[in-house]
């Protein structure tokens, strides 16, 4: 059984500002830590579910050389991807893969008590649709992991991460809550060492059953609509084929599919 992790910083039991997620801050190490242990703990999990091979990804831009290299390497107890694109590592899904596992997850941008919440840190995108689905960063991991076949089974994070996760997928995607946010930058948080037997036991039940999600993909063909922040952050999609800048402040991608779609709007 192949077993991918996507994991984030934000979500994470004791992250509640931007100076813990950002490379080089003092308070960096720390949330390091806390991080790739939440990560090792679904690792641990999935292994007492049988997974064979399990791969996890470093989806967090902490900025300069910590770019997607977050984790601890001596803590990391399976193999992992750093370095990356963001939400482009498929090197496991085109294998096949039985399920994902996202760790660490925020909420989309504009959630009230989404701890960190927003929809890629490097944009000035306010709301992403999947056609008429508003989603955020795990509604465009689940996508990706769906246009290979491979369902999400697990979300870990806030309260209002794991409420939207859970109202994309449906009930059958277990859930791990491992704070409540209070605000963008405020939380009740669940000690470090509970949250990881949360985690651990959520991995494990979530991949020994039946998988109770299926793929997440976009009915085809597939609008991708953005609302930007700033008119001239529209500059970027101009002339992009399959693109149309509709509004000043509305970019809307068009094709036969989510992944055709989305890579009008998403190059690296």
């Amino acid at each position: 059984m192949r077993v991918l992790i996507m994991a984030d910083m934000e979500g994470v039991s004791g992250i509640i500002n931007w100076g813990q997620v950002t490379g080089g801050e003092p308070m960096y190490n720390e949330a390091r830590r806390l991080y790739t242990a939440e990560v090792n703990a679904a690792v641990r999990g999935a292994r007492a579910a049988g997974a064979t091979e399990i791969v996890a990804v470093d989806c967090h831009g902490a900025g300069k050389e910590w770019n997607f290299n977050s984790f601890i390497p001596e803590m990391m107890e399976c193999d992992w991807v750093a370095g990356h694109p963001w939400s482009r590592y498929t090197e496991l899904l085109e294998k096949g893969c039985h399920a994902a596992l996202m760790v660490g997850m925020h909420a989309r941008a504009g959630t009230p008590d989404g701890v960190l919440c927003h929809t890629i840190s490097t944009t000035t995108w306010r709301n992403l649709f999947f056609n008429d689905t508003c989603v955020g960063e795990f509604g465009i991991n689940a996508a990706l992991c769906g246009h290979f076949g491979c369902p999400v089974v697990l979300i870990t994070g806030d309260t209002a991460t794991c409420e939207e996760g859970r109202s994309l997928l449906g009930p059958g995607l277990h859930s791990v809550v491992v704070k409540q946010g209070l605000g963008r930058f405020s939380a009740r948080n669940t000690p470090p060492k509970t949250a990881c037997s949360l985690i651990e036991a959520g991995a494990r039940l979530s991949l020994q059953g039946p998988v109770l999600t299926k793929p997440y993909v976009p009915a085809k063909p597939t609008t991708i609509t953005i609302d930007l922040s700033t008119s001239d952050s529209a500059n970027r999609f101009m002339g992009r084929a399959g693109v149309q800048v509709v509004e000043p402040l509305k970019v809307v991608s068009q094709a036969p599919d989510w992944m055709t779609a989305w890579n009008q709007i998403w190059n690296f």
